[in-house]
Order: C-alpha cells, then structure tokens, then sequence
C-alpha cells in the first residue's frame, strides 16, 4: 500500500510539474523555464575557437573600415549570415596583398573550384532555428551576438547562445517571446 501511495505522490507532482511548464514554459514564464533548464546541447560554448584552415584576421578587414555586412552580405536577406564565397575575398584580394601565404591559399582553392573548409563558430543546436534577417532589419549590430570580432583576430564565440541569454535580448527589446518563434 505505501508503495502505491508513494507512487501516486510522484506522479501527482510530475503532473503539477508538467501542468506549471506547459503553462509558463514559454511565453512569460520563460524565465523559470531557462534557469531551471536547458537542453544538453547547448552549453556556454563562449571562448570557443576552432582551427581554420587560414588565421582570417577581422580585426584587420574591420580596422579598414569594411563593414561585416560587405562580406556577410546574406545576412539580411536571408536566414544565414553565410560563409562569403572565395570570389568575395579575391574582389580585393587579386590586387592586394597578393604575396601573403593566406591569400595565395585562398587564390589556389578559388581557381581550383575548391570551397574553403571553414569551421562554424556561432553554430546553434538543430531544435533552433535561427534567421539573421529579421536581427538585421531591426538594426541588431552583430556584435550583441557575436562580440566585437572587429578586435578578433581569430574569430571565437563571445556569448553562451543559450536560451536564457536569448531570451533576455528578446524580452529587453520587446521581441517575440513565443517558443514558435525559435522552435519551428
């Protein structure tokens, strides 16, 4: 019998527990929802640098006053900010600094029809989805998701991307909050 009764009182509280989140999960009672989970996948990744196939210096591109949006150009137009294509680079890079290794490495692969290997930085678990565009119509700047790269010179993450942290932005900037807004 107290078995039974042990049993039912678990499940009684997993009930109240189910009930309190499918009712404050998203929307207004996100906040218990973020602090009190967060899914395995999307741990605080900030510090992370992955090895490149070339050392890209931002900081030196930004330091000339080349905007991200330059290389970066899907990004307001489309979901992804992307990878710029090699023939970006070499728009500016078949006349200048010509000599350098890096640049030699990247005129090899753009004239053997090779794409460059990069690896994804600011990656976001595959239950999220994320569009750039909306970010950059309502005038984000890219760095209040992705740091001050224009003083990286190897691009890391600067910020957890966790949903918590998401969230916060969203609700200090009157965005939607809904969970079909990023879960869809």
């Amino acid at each position: 019998m107290a078995t039974v009764r042990m049993s039912f009182s678990h499940l009684a509280k997993m009930i109240v527990l189910a009930s309190l989140l499918a009712t404050t999960g998203c929307g207004r009672g996100h906040k218990f929802w973020t602090n009190w989970w967060t899914p395995g996948d999307t741990v605080d990744d900030a510090g992370y640098h992955p090895e490149q196939p070339i050392d890209f210096p931002h900081d030196k591109h930004a330091a000339r006053g080349i905007p991200c949006q330059y290389c970066h150009s899907s990004a307001r137009r489309s979901a992804v900010a992307g990878i710029p294509p090699l023939n970006t680079c070499l728009g500016c890079h078949q006349y200048v600094r010509t000599e350098k290794d890096p640049i030699k490495f990247i005129t090899a692969k753009w004239k053997a029809n090779e794409p460059m290997q990069w690896t994804k930085v600011h990656d976001m678990p595959d239950f999220v989805r994320f569009s750039h565009r909306p970010h950059v119509q309502k005038g984000v700047a890219c760095a209040e998701c992705h740091g001050e790269v224009e003083k990286m010179g190897t691009v890391q993450q600067a910020k957890s991307l966790q949903m918590g942290w998401c969230i916060e932005c969203h609700m200090a900037n009157k965005a939607p909050i809904e969970c079909v807004t990023c879960h869809y």
